[in-house]
Parts: structure tokens; C-alpha cells; sequence
């Protein structure tokens, strides 16, 4: 599971929420991030809608064979479970992104990081606070490191 993959489909499918989920991927993985195991049956019943089974059970495998869920036997049917959390995906993904943004620092880097500062500021003058401490801390590491 390449992070550059995740990011380059969350980039081509435009989304800003759970990506590099489609709308219904989103809500299962929503159920299944609660961390129990779960049945196909078991995450119908969570989602909150009426999903038909066979679409919830085509939704679950495509996301096993996408790496984003474990499934083990049990009996004849599938118990699935995420196969990483929600934070840890969101920040493989985030990496990758801009890892594949990043790439090639020259003419990229400047565009992305001014954006980057400029959503953070446009969000919140205390994320941009901690952006900057970030920023510090990180150089602080590096002249230890270099010493």
C-alpha cells in the first residue's frame, strides 16, 4: 500500500473528506474505524441507510483488495476490521500527497507551502501558531542531529 497511491487517486477524485474513499467506502470504513469485527450483515445494519447486502459485501471486498481492511473466515461468512486506524490513514495519506507534490522541489515546493500556509491561516490563527512551532521544533532536531 504505496502512500503515493493514495495520494494521486484522493487528487484525481477530488474529495476533501475520508479520502481516497468513494461516499459509501467512506461510511463503511466509518463503521468499521468503531473497531470491533464486523459481518457484512453487521455493517448494513450500521450504516444508517438502506445499502442492499450484496453492495455493502462488494463495497468490503473492494476495500480488502485494496489493502484498507482485514477480513478473517469465520464459518462460512467474513468478519472484517480496518486494517489501520483512522488517524494513521489520514496521515499516510496526507504524507503521500504531499510527497508527491513535493517531488520535485523546484518549481512545486514554493505554490504548495504558501497554500498550505495560507488554508492553515484562513482556518485558524492557533493552527498557524502550532505550524510555526512545528517548524521550530523540526529545525531544533535537525541541528542536534547535526552536531
Amino acid at each position: 500500500m504505496g502512500s503515493g497511491i493514495f495520494a494521486a487517486r484522493w487528487w484525481r477524485g477530488g474529495r476533501s473528506s475520508e479520502a481516497p474513499f468513494g461516499p459509501l467506502e467512506a461510511d463503511v470504513m466509518d463503521v468499521l474505524w468503531r473497531g470491533e469485527d464486523f459481518a457484512v450483515r453487521d455493517v448494513q445494519g450500521k450504516l444508517g441507510r438502506p445499502i442492499a447486502y450484496t453492495t455493502v459485501m462488494t463495497t468490503l471486498d473492494r476495500l480488502f483488495k485494496k489493502g484498507f481492511v482485514n477480513r478473517r473466515r469465520q464459518g462460512r461468512a467474513f468478519l472484517y476490521t480496518a486494517a489501520s486506524g483512522r488517524h494513521e490513514l489520514h496521515a499516510t495519506v496526507t504524507s503521500g500527497l504531499l510527497g508527491h507534490l513535493l517531488a520535485n522541489a523546484s518549481p512545486t515546493a514554493t505554490p504548495v507551502l504558501s497554500n498550505l500556509v495560507d488554508m492553515v491561516a484562513d482556518r485558524d490563527d492557533r493552527l498557524l501558531d502550532e505550524l510555526e512551532r512545528l517548524v521550530r521544533d523540526k529545525r531544533e532536531r535537525i541541528r542536534k542531529e547535526q552536531k
